[in-house]
């Protein structure tokens, strides 16, 4: 027989293998509790995104994403710089398959946060993806953004659609209150850029792609952070004109930078101008290169790090650029990173 100490260590060793796996530390650090001031309006239906106190406010998050981390310090600043914390209702869509996984981490990142969570397929908009210079543009959940109207309850007809990394350091509610004067989408527009860049020649050489244009004064506009109209979205069918364009491109490549340009093709020209300070954009750089960028001259209420180049990854590698120090401070992570953006 075998000695008795060599039994029980073997019968130890199959209890350890039986025994279900300790669960895994969590993520990020639990964010503080956010309570309404003094002068907020009474929510009479708190626990509905239909209250009309309420603002709307959608992003992606992915699970499996280094973008996750930047949406996590996005929700903290939109909370910690609001007057009305408690009055923010968050859409959130993630991938299909990984809803209980996200459902997890914001339960145990923001315990008193007003959320939904939507399953979105990647089935319904990866046969329109083409490839762009950038991968992270190529994910499915980039082009969420256009299924919004559709993903969202039915019942919420305005929403602010905000990228993964930015930074919001005024009161939201200032931008929730713009007035659309009857556009379908509001967001800061930039019409010294130089807008023939963002299409390739194939479509200023068209003859019926260049008029595209034609009784429009087009200007860029960054989509990261929108004002939306979700009730005439769904009424005049912007979903399916966008798709249009993404079949186009597919055909004859007349774009090389994933989202944007449809929104563009579609938008420019008829877009509510909102007040530069609510996207202070391009603090990430290029899309190849991601070198650091200073802020754009005039007041700040959002940062946008859009480019190659982000503040989480600056940080971890020892490399920061100048403004990455204004997002450290709401990074909850509990881990070096392991993850790289391409």
């Amino acid at each position: 027989m075998p000695p008795l100490n060599h039994l029980i260590t073997t019968v130890l060793l199959l209890l350890l293998l039986l025994l279900p796996p300790l669960p895994t530390t969590a993520k990020f650090r639990e964010a503080p509790a956010f309570i309404n001031g003094k002068t907020c309006p009474i929510s009479k239906y708190p626990k509905y995104p239909s209250d009309p106190s309420t603002i709307h406010i959608a992003m992606t998050l992915d699970y499996s994403s280094p973008y996750l981390r930047g949406s996590i310090a996005g929700i903290l600043s939109i909370l910690q710089h609001s007057t009305c914390p408690e009055n923010i209702f968050f859409h959130f869509i993630t991938i299909q398959g990984r809803v209980n996984k996200m459902n997890t981490t914001i339960l145990s990142t923001f315990p008193y946060l007003r959320y939904t969570l939507y399953a979105f397929w990647p089935a319904s908009v990866t046969p329109l993806i083409s490839s762009s210079i950038r991968r992270a543009l190529d994910e499915p959940l980039n082009y969420a953004r256009i299924h919004l109207a559709n993903l969202l309850t039915p019942s919420v007809n305005r929403v602010i659609y905000l990228d993964s990394d930015i930074i919001v350091v005024d009161d939201i509610v200032k931008l929730w209150r713009i007035e659309l004067n009857g556009r379908v989408l509001g967001a800061p527009e930039y019409c010294h850029a130089n807008f023939t860049h963002y299409f390739t020649r194939t479509f200023w050489y068209h003859p019926n792609f260049s008029k595209t244009f034609e009784n429009r004064r087009p200007c860029y506009f960054n989509t990261g952070v929108m004002v939306i109209d979700l009730q005439k979205w769904r009424n005049d069918g912007y979903t399916q004109k966008l798709e249009h364009w993404m079949r186009v491109q597919k055909r004859y490549r007349i774009y090389e930078l994933g989202s944007l340009p449809p929104f563009l093709l579609v938008f420019a020209g008829n877009v509510k101008q909102v007040e530069h300070r609510w996207n202070q954009h391009g603090l990430g750089g290029d899309n190849l290169e991601g070198q650091c960028r200073d802020l754009h001259p005039g007041p700040v209420s959002l940062l946008h790090w859009s480019g190659k180049g982000k503040p989480w990854l600056r940080l971890d590698s020892k490399k920061p650029c100048p403004l990455d120090s204004l997002w450290a401070p709401y990074d909850l992570y509990q881990h070096e990173s392991l993850f790289s953006d391409s």
